[in-house]
């Protein structure tokens, strides 16, 4: 398990996870169960730019459907194909073998993201 509290966030219920200029990213424990069951994993490919703020992938649950955000700009260097195969991962281990993609990125565009508690008080405690 990911120590949650070393992680950054965004608004749109992603983590992020910065090892010098790469991040883990994957969608946030809350995010997982206001989905329901995931049946569905879209992913960008490797090696494709991503933009901050911009639709890169899809989450589809029994519920409804999902667009994946780009937390930060940069280039994907892997995709979690163990979720592909079993988009259920997303919602048994969201914080670790459910993580989706890895990005090289500028990690001081980081500190632009949310803290722990930052992301608590964006969902009124329910993370």
């Amino acid at each position: 398990m990911t120590d949650i509290a070393a992680l950054k966030y965004t608004a749109e219920h992603e983590w992020v996870a910065l090892e010098g200029d790469v991040a883990t990213i994957g969608i946030t424990d809350y995010a997982a169960d206001k989905l329901g069951d995931v049946v569905f994993v879209e992913l960008p490919a490797v090696a494709s730019p991503v933009t901050a703020g911009a639709v890169c992938g899809e989450i589809e649950s029994t519920k409804s459907v999902g667009e994946l955000y780009a937390p930060l700009d940069g280039e994907v260097l892997e995709v979690n194909e163990a979720v592909v195969d079993d988009p259920s991962l997303v919602n048994s281990a969201p914080f670790g073998e459910g993580w989706l993609l890895r990005l090289r990125v500028e990690p001081a565009t980081a500190a632009d993201l949310m803290d722990r508690d930052a992301y608590v008080a964006l969902t009124g405690g329910d993370a």
